[in-house]
């Protein structure tokens, strides 16, 4: 299994207890869809090694208690410390509406209400404290905040998110007035 046929799951932040059980914190905003797994790949090194899981719970709010096949000691816990957490993309759960996983859109095209073409959307920044669309148009990059007050519409059939920004953002980076 590729990175790149997962998604991102969570963290492993700390041990709990001394047989080798570790909690999670998942980057989710439904942690308690994730309690029936049963198995998860954790990234070391370069590589994705699939893990069955024995048990599996929520842990106050957002972390999730894991209790490994082959982790049974507080040693085996240590070597898995801030491994990052992978599922197979099958395995999420299908979005509807406006609502959509970034790397969804990608490929998608944005498309203002007021501007019209504003590109092709290559990726999303979700590591400032505002997400961005990463749009190319004609070998320039646009920036757009990845805002519910700006999405109006998201087209699946013909890969297009239809937008509605403040006069001047898109202009900004097109060099129009």
């Amino acid at each position: 299994m590729q990175k790149e046929d997962c998604f991102y799951l969570g963290k492993i932040v700390s041990k709990y207890g001394f047989k080798g059980e570790l909690l999670a914190k998942l980057d989710s905003d439904d942690p308690g869809q994730y309690e029936e797994l049963e198995s998860v790949f954790v990234s070391l090194g370069n590589n994705l090694i699939p893990f069955f899981i024995r048990r599996c719970q929520l842990h106050k709010t957002n972390l999730l208690r894991l209790a490994l096949e082959d982790v049974s000691s507080e040693e085996a816990a240590e070597r898995l410390m801030g491994a990052q957490l992978y599922l197979p993309l099958a395995l999420l759960p299908e979005l509807t509406g406006n609502q959509f996983y970034y790397h969804e859109v990608v490929g998608f095209r944005l498309v203002d209400q007021h501007h019209g073409d504003v590109g092709e959307i290559k990726g999303v920044n979700d590591q400032a404290a505002q997400p961005l669309f990463m749009a190319d148009k004609d070998g320039k990059e646009v920036l757009i905040p990845v805002n519910d007050n700006f999405i109006k519409k998201v087209d699946r059939q013909d890969r297009i998110i239809h937008i509605q920004t403040p006069e001047g953002l898109i202009d900004l980076y097109l060099g129009e007035s």
